[in-house]
């Protein structure tokens, strides 16, 4: 009651010892009886816990609140008018307090709702006379008669794109904005008596958006849309006059395709999964948007590393002992309390709900165990980060990052105590330039991000097939690319254009290879299914992947710098930044200075101008007078003057004192270009810290990382369903006591048929032999 914080009864005792606050509110929750019977509601919204959105099976508590006094765990009833004042005010100030569940509860994966286009209140519509009809609807330039859209300009129908596979359209519609520039399109079928639920596509936004006219733009066009209904793909709607059948919308589409063979697949559904309770099987409940947090943690804590850092070495007791004032702050503490929450087995046991054993459509793999919800570990885990401190659907792989840079800060100066270690290791990149010398630059990191290389599929001739004559039946079929083949390509050679080589002084062609320096205990593989098209507009791979349970990585290993090879003089495109800068023609500061300007400023109006002329020279100086760096000097010595202050503003960034000269140097002193160029020439800073003399390719940076063997063996798979990161779900599939079990949200059972081919993020642990 002085802190607000609140307490198990298990760690009730512990603040007291630590705090010595005696006084505190019970809280005791009874669940509410759900009725069996309540109907469910189809989807429309590939949303959880949103009107049209997935349940997520809310439950509702009775409350009961009595006033606890430590040591002796003395209970008072409340509300009682013989409670003094001050704990009657503190008490109703608790309950009347939002907390952290109820701030939670709303869904993170809804979509981004549309915004309107900028387009529509100003569109200019041709009146060449085209009345669309009711239906008999193809596109203008093929035969196409579904995924048909209407150009809102100038009435043409035409078809919608291609897809990989053949299916779709011919990309007649996309072509035609590109040919006259109109920009918005309808998708003919989704209009319907509301109109906000019509497919509207600006082409020049590149994105769905709202027609708040649409209606007038469509009665230009003799389109009644009130007679219009949508029908859903297995129900028939008879229209008075003719039937309509409206098609599905993106959205609708998207929400069909993760609600059939992907959602299917990954999950397991239809599948007869055997929960399973007890020690390491515990669920985590989905907070509205934290499946990609529950899949990864799931996985965290499968390794040894994080098992004995987080729950073998540490009690509950030892981490509350050792955090501040407000544990719920504490990443340690957190962490502690997840790892004892998962692996305890305390929480993992089955839900104690009376079923109507009567319905036998109600299959046994629906029975599941309550889990616990993540909150405390989620706020502080997001605390320092903007996208996870909010309540939208996150990128899996990020998270993973993040979190394993956070542990790594809150264990800093410990590697001992830093199970974040397991994960990283060495990098090497050896460039090759066409004058025969090379250059080696190491990092560390934490996964091997992979490209896919769609042309190494082994299903080639099947695909082509399709692309040629179409899909004969609604089977997904989707390239096959073997793992090795994406391994092949990190270490393949790469070509670097516009390489400045220090040896020729010039841009030249460079080659680049990559290996390991050191193989670390969990191996993670990143599969990079999520692309960028045209506009910055990502989008996800169709495909699979072969992941074998045993790969061997050993061919990996960087070799470092070899006997006989000569290295790139030291420098790099600084040098060449140096090399280019216009230097004054000294006839035009000679003229200057006669006039009686000075040397410097005479120097500064000749580069500015380019020397093009005494005139052009004068006039620049003239109106640069005022300039407040008009004193600072060019050059010194033929080198760029750095100054110190602007050297420590990089300093505090965190970048190196070599590398913000250097980057001040190339940016001509400008703060804000030369944090630009550090993140562009991110080879720098390794180069600068490489010791490329030596054969030794162990480096200061690979001091305490772990190395073996290059044989490991598949434990983990985060999964995603979706389309792009922003939506969709996440689960985690484990190797565990000789089986695969599938982690899904607060779901747990034993996995029949594991996605192994559909994973995004592969966990491998080395093996000892």
């Amino acid at each position: 009651m002085t802190t607000f914080l609140a307490f198990g009864k298990e760690c009730v005792g512990w603040n007291y010892e630590k705090t010595g606050n005696p006084v505190y509110l019970h809280i005791k929750q009874t669940k509410k009886l759900v009725p069996e019977d309540r109907p469910l509601k189809k989807p429309t919204l590939l949303a959880i816990g949103v009107d049209g959105g997935f349940d997520n099976n809310e439950i509702d508590y009775e409350e009961t609140y009595s006033i606890v006094m430590l040591p002796d765990y003395v209970t008072l009833p409340f509300p009682s008018v013989e409670l003094p004042e001050k704990v009657r005010l503190a008490v109703d100030a608790i309950l009347r307090a939002e907390g952290a569940e109820r701030k939670e509860q709303v869904a993170a994966w809804t979509a981004d709702k549309k915004q309107i286009s900028a387009y529509a209140m100003s569109l200019q519509q041709i009146g060449n006379g085209v009345i669309v009809p009711p239906s008999g609807w193809k596109c203008f330039k093929c035969d196409k008669t579904e995924n048909l859209w209407l150009n809102l300009t100038d009435g043409m129908i035409l078809c919608g794109r291609r897809n990989w596979d053949g299916t779709g359209g011919n990309n007649h519609a996309v072509e035609h904005y590109k040919e006259t520039g109109y920009p918005l399109a309808v998708k003919l079928g989704t209009i319907t008596a509301d109109l906000e639920g019509a497919d509207i596509y600006s082409y020049p936004e590149d994105n769905s958006v709202l027609d708040p006219l649409l209606a007038q733009h469509l009665a230009f066009f003799g389109i009644d849309f009130s007679s219009l209904q949508k029908v859903a793909s297995s129900v028939v709607v008879v229209v008075f006059e003719h039937t309509d059948s409206t098609e599905m919308t993106t959205a609708e589409r998207e929400l069909d395709q993760n609600t059939n063979f992907d959602w299917n697949r990954i999950q397991e559904s239809g599948q007869d999964v055997e929960p399973i309770c007890g020690p390491g099987y515990t669920g985590l409940v989905n907070l509205g948007n934290s499946c990609y947090l529950a899949a990864t943690m799931q996985v965290v804590f499968s390794t040894h590393s994080f098992y004995t850092r987080y729950y073998k070495n540490q009690t509950l007791k030892t981490a509350f002992a050792m955090a501040p004032a407000d544990p719920t702050v504490d990443l340690n503490m957190q962490l502690t309390k997840l790892g004892h929450g998962l692996l305890s087995g305390k929480y993992s046991i089955p839900s104690h709900e009376e079923k109507d054993h009567t319905n036998t459509s109600t299959p046994t793999a629906t029975a599941k165990q309550e889990g616990i919800p993540p909150r405390m570990f989620k706020a502080v885990i997001a605390a320092s980060h903007p996208e996870f401190s909010t309540m939208r659907q996150q990128d899996a792989l990020e998270f993973f990052l993040h979190f394993l840079d956070q542990v790594e800060r809150t264990n800093g100066g410990k590697p001992e105590l830093d199970p974040a270690r397991c994960f990283k290791f060495g990098v090497e990149d050896r460039i090759l330039c066409s004058s025969g010398k090379v250059a080696y630059n190491r990092r560390l990191d934490y996964i091997l991000s992979l490209n896919i290389p769609l042309h190494e599929a082994t299903n080639k001739d099947i695909l082509l097939s399709m692309l040629a004559y179409g899909r004969s039946n609604d089977e997904v079929v989707r390239p096959r690319v073997p793992l090795e083949a994406c391994l092949a390509s990190f270490s393949s050679p790469e070509e670097i254009h516009d390489f400045y080589s220090t040896a020729l002084k010039t841009k030249t062609t460079a080659v680049k290879t990559a290996g390991l320096t050191s193989f670390p205990d969990y191996l993670v593989l990143h599969m990079r299914k999520f692309v960028m098209e045209e506009g910055w507009v990502p989008k996800k791979l169709d495909v699979y992947v072969d992941v074998p349970d045993i790969v061997d990585i050993s061919h990996m290993r960087s070799k470092g710098f070899q006997p006989g090879e000569e290295l790139l003089p030291e420098g790099g495109p600084w040098d060449e930044a140096e090399s280019n800068k216009p230097v004054a023609n000294d006839d035009i500061v000679v003229q200057l200075v006669s006039m009686g300007f000075s040397h410097l400023h005479c120097q500064k109006a000749a580069i500015n101008t380019s020397n093009t002329g005494v005139e052009e020279a004068m006039n620049w100086l003239l109106s640069h007078m005022d300039d407040p760096d008009i004193d600072a000097p060019i050059s010194q010595g033929g080198e760029t003057v750095v100054d110190q202050s602007q050297i420590d503003v990089l300093l505090s960034f965190g970048f190196q004192e070599e590398i913000a000269r250097k980057a001040l140097k190339a940016s001509g002193g400008d703060i804000e270009k030369a944090t630009d160029w550090i993140f562009n020439n991110p080879d720098a800073s390794a180069a600068s810290d490489t010791d490329a003399t030596t054969s030794n390719t162990t480096t200061v940076a690979d001091v305490g990382l772990p190395d073996g063997g290059g044989r490991y063996r598949l434990i983990g798979i985060v999964s995603h369903i979706g389309t792009s990161t922003q939506c969709g779900h996440y689960v985690a599939h484990i190797f565990k006591d000789g089986r695969w079990v599938i982690f899904n949200d607060d779901k747990v059972g034993a996995s029949i048929n594991p996605p192994k081919d559909m994973g995004y993020i592969y966990f491998f642990e080395r093996l000892s032999s």
